[in-house]
């Protein structure tokens, strides 16, 4: 019998349970997790996952576990939609349902918060003050020139890095890597309206959120790389559930019936080569 670890802390009860019985039926089968992916069309590392509590496995995945270890899969099922309810509802708490209200403006920024729209802040060490860009010359400014040079540098370099991380992000072929990245906390990002428009270029599809072509998104990743790959993934008749931004269970699910249909290596990842075969 496996040593199992420990399932992540504020876990519902009800997706405990469902865990529960899913380590429960493998260790009384004594099936590995290679069985299981070969098993289940699933790969070894979703099926760690799944048993890990990290994430909810598609219902495809648990009606074949209990076809090959013979449990009962009504009472499976019963025990996996409760669970699915309990994690959808956690999922969207986390993913910005009632939002926590902005907090105040600590002292000595209100004025530059109120000062004129458009006013850049740039962050500075504490008790130093907040810097403000050319929009606040005049403002209690005047008495700081040297200070004043460095924020008006400042400005300026970060505004050439933002245009140059847009182009690379809108033009095919580039890719910004550092905008899909893992989800730590719950507010993280707050929930963005992506839309698809989908056009041809080159013989290839693209949905108008990201031109990528190469980055490597995988579950509990969000960003407009994501979103590209929902529409995608909706485009090719796999639906991942909607298009946030959000790589959840949902849009696993859809990597993989894609991957299956394109006959690629299944690992409900996306690559290089899943890429590919959607934009195609």
């Amino acid at each position: 019998m496996a040593r199992w670890k420990a399932l992540p802390a504020g876990l519902d009860p009800a997706v405990v349970e469902f865990v529960a019985e899913l380590r429960r039926l493998k260790d009384a089968s004594g099936l590995s997790l290679r069985d299981l992916a070969t098993g289940t069309g699933y790969s070894s590392s979703s099926w760690e996952r799944y048993l890990g509590g990290r994430l909810l496995p598609p219902r495809e995945a648990v009606e074949s576990m209990a076809t090959m270890v013979a449990a009962d899969t009504a009472r499976l099922l019963a025990r996996y939609e409760r669970a699915g309810d309990a994690w959808r509802r956690d999922h969207l708490d986390d993913s910005g349902a009632g939002e926590k209200p902005e907090p105040e403006p600590e002292r000595g920024q209100e004025e530059v918060a109120s000062a004129a729209p458009g006013v850049l802040v740039v962050p500075v060490d504490p008790g130093e003050g907040p810097r403000e860009g050319a929009a606040a010359v005049g403002k209690g400014v005047g008495s700081r020139p040297r200070n004043l040079l460095r924020q008006l540098a400042t400005v300026g370099l970060s505004a050439a890095a933002g245009a140059v991380i847009a182009v690379l992000v809108m033009e095919p072929g580039h890719s910004a890597s550092a905008v899909a990245v893992p989800r730590t906390t719950a507010t993280a990002a707050r929930p963005v309206p992506y839309t698809c428009h989908f056009v041809r270029k080159a013989g290839l599809w693209y949905a108008g959120n990201s031109a990528t072509r190469t980055d490597h998104l995988q579950v509990d990743m969000w960003g407009p790389e994501v979103a590209e790959l929902q529409c995608l993934l909706q485009h090719a008749g796999e639906s991942p559930g909607g298009v946030d931004g959000n790589f959840g269970p949902l849009t696993e699910s859809a990597v993989i019936s894609a991957q299956k249909a394109f006959h690629l290596d299944v690992d409900g990842q996306v690559g290089p080569r899943t890429w590919a075969a959607l934009r195609r």
